[in-house]
């Protein structure tokens, strides 16, 4: 008897990708095909290539998912930090109390 993984709710997989990057790398190995038989391209190939290879999934898991999680918190989302201090009387009050200079 064939489960479905996660009672319905995870994503189809099959090897180590799941469907959508099947048919992406499948799309995409004719595409490179087309373009080494008419115009001896070569770069379809080694884009598709390295695509898979970012692709593979491990414990649910990708290094693709990692590059995009990375990009959107370091490069594309806002990162705002504010900083000062909350109370000036007390910090003067306590390096007081050290014996501070």
């Amino acid at each position: 008897m064939y489960m479905y993984p996660d009672n319905l709710k995870g994503k189809p997989t099959l090897w180590l990708w799941y469907l959508t990057d099947i048919g992406i790398i499948g799309i995409g190995a004719i595409f490179s095909v087309m373009a080494i038989t008419q115009v001896n391209f070569y770069l379809p190939v080694a884009l598709v290539a390295c695509y898979a290879f970012l692709t593979i999934r491990y414990q649910d898991t990708s290094i693709f998912d990692f590059i995009k999680y990375a990009c959107a918190f370091f490069i594309f989302s806002q990162q705002f930090f504010h900083w000062s201090l909350s109370n000036v009387d007390s910090i003067d009050m306590e390096i007081g109390k050290k014996g501070g200079h």
